[in-house]
């Protein structure tokens, strides 16, 4: 069975950043490969890594369900969707991409959903690592989406508006039982003193501090131009940032 690290938090907290730059360091460690999965509507997982994706598994059941593609002779069409669903991984370096993409039609996620918690299930035997980048909110906890999860990171900028979301998150867990092994805070975008002016916020969540990732100019100016953020050079602070929190996490 894959380690299965998750990332939850807010939108805008970086939790896209920190999804790429995890995946960059478990492949350069040589602790490959990795089966990575973009379970945001909005979805640019791939940009970050820098694969290119044919199809979204909301596409892929849009086609389908709506009779855009028939279905082969002999095959259900639960038989059909995962036959499809196995053959949507993107696949890069190293690293497989599984994209979920938007709400199908009027928008109930949840037969998406279920296809991709029952598929990583299935796949996580073929791989060491499992990294998730969730959508942003509570709703992928309330549906129950993410689980089996050995580490839960919860992205927050730093704000105390991010952090009491943080804070949240980590309530909902603990409600819905979910099965997390641990659970820990990482605070982006961080400059000089923000982290000590957070400190009581901090506090309040019961979350423990796992790392910082200070704000970095070069993550904008790669995001500007399209640059894939794992091919941010090894010296750049995000970088260092993101392998701090693996080595107290004892990955690599």
């Amino acid at each position: 069975m894959a380690f299965t690290i998750a990332i939850a938090g807010k939108g805008g907290t970086g939790k896209t950043t920190l999804a790429s730059l995890l995946i960059r360091q478990i492949v350069k460690a040589g602790k490959g490969p990795v089966l990575a999965v973009d379970a945001d509507a909005n979805a640019n997982l791939n940009e970050a890594l820098g694969i290119e994706v044919e199809d979204t598994i909301a596409e892929l059941l849009n086609r389908i369900n709506n009779n855009l593609e028939p279905l082969p002779a002999g095959m259900t069409k639960d038989q059909y969707v995962a036959y499809k669903v196995h053959h949507s991984l993107a696949e890069g370096d190293d690293v497989d991409l599984l994209v979920m993409g938007g709400p199908e039609g009027a928008g109930c996620y949840c037969y998406a959903n279920n296809l991709v918690r029952g598929f990583m299930q299935e796949l996580s035997n073929n791989y060491p690592y499992v990294v998730m980048d969730n959508e942003a909110g509570l709703e992928h906890l309330s549906r129950r989406t993410t689980q089996n999860v050995d580490v839960l990171l919860v992205s927050s900028d730093a704000s105390a508006r991010g952090i009491r979301s943080a804070g949240r998150i980590k309530e909902l867990v603990e409600s819905l039982r979910l099965d997390i092994r641990s659970m820990y805070l990482v605070v982006s975008k961080v400059t000089d003193g923000t982290v000590e002016a957070l400190q009581d916020e901090i506090e309040k969540t019961g979350l423990q501090l796992i790392g910082t990732i200070p704000q970095d100019e070069q993550v904008r100016e790669y995001d500007l131009h399209s640059k894939p953020l794992v091919s941010l050079p090894d010296d750049s602070p995000v970088v260092q940032a993101v392998d701090g929190i693996m080595r107290k996490l004892g990955i690599i």
